[in-house]
């Protein structure tokens, strides 16, 4: 079957797309939305020009488009603008979604897919978030943190890539402080900088760190392709 995949560059999405490959589906394409503001409901606020590298890293084409006035209903309206484009020229039969436990965001994916004649595929709904962490790991995985946005996480994990240790010290203080420890609820943003899926890393040569003493993200000004 064929299926496009909604692609914020994050650890959810890139994950979604290499269980559908190894369950035999084909990736024609991904669809990505760049929200114009961090308040998008259905998107991430990822680095622009991020998910095109990874695209190369996957060798799988990319349809972009940004969103220049955030609200609920031109998000809809845009996604579906490019599910339509994704399924005239990729001949797609379905979305692959890689959202965890938020049904606000699938039921709206599912009725876009009801109205282009596709299917859903979420292989990663209502996984265990623990669980599903350390699997990631397993699967060799390279997942940096560029954004957070909860109490607990602080300035330090900006830039850190994830590791056994790491994640020990997450799943502690997300029962500390409350917060998922997948980082569903927006409590952190994610970039794979490496998986079993690209053919290429990335590797960042340039960036800003930006902290307001509650919440941070990091600002990728250059970043590049490099051979493993």
């Amino acid at each position: 079957m064929k299926l496009a995949s909604l692609f914020s560059g994050g650890k959810d999405s890139t994950y979604a797309i290499y269980l559908a490959k190894k369950r035999g589906f084909s990736i024609e394409c991904l669809i990505t939305l760049y929200p114009s503001n961090e308040e998008s409901l259905l998107f991430h606020f990822p680095n622009i020009g991020v998910p095109k590298l990874q695209s190369q890293a996957m060798n799988i084409p990319i349809i972009e488009r940004n969103i220049p006035i955030n609200n609920l209903d031109n998000e809809i309206k845009s996604l579906d603008h490019l599910v339509k484009i994704a399924k005239a020229e990729y001949k797609i039969e379905g979305l692959v979604n890689g959202g965890l436990f938020s049904n606000f965001q699938k039921n709206i994916f599912n009725n876009i897919c009801k109205d282009n004649d596709l299917i859903l595929y979420s292989p990663l709904w209502e996984a265990d978030q623990f669980s599903y962490m350390k699997e990631l790991l397993i699967h060799k995985f390279f997942i940096l943190i560029v954004g957070v946005s909860a109490m607990g996480l602080d300035e330090t994990w900006l830039g850190t890539i994830i590791d056994q240790d790491k994640l020990e010290k997450l799943f502690l203080l997300s029962k500390k402080y409350g917060f998922n420890v997948a980082f569903e609820g927006g409590e952190a943003e994610t970039l794979v900088i490496d998986c079993p899926i690209y053919e290429k890393r990335l590797q960042i040569l340039n960036s800003t760190t930006k902290w307001d003493g509650q919440r941070g993200i990091i600002e990728i000004t250059d970043i590049v392709l490099m051979d493993k």
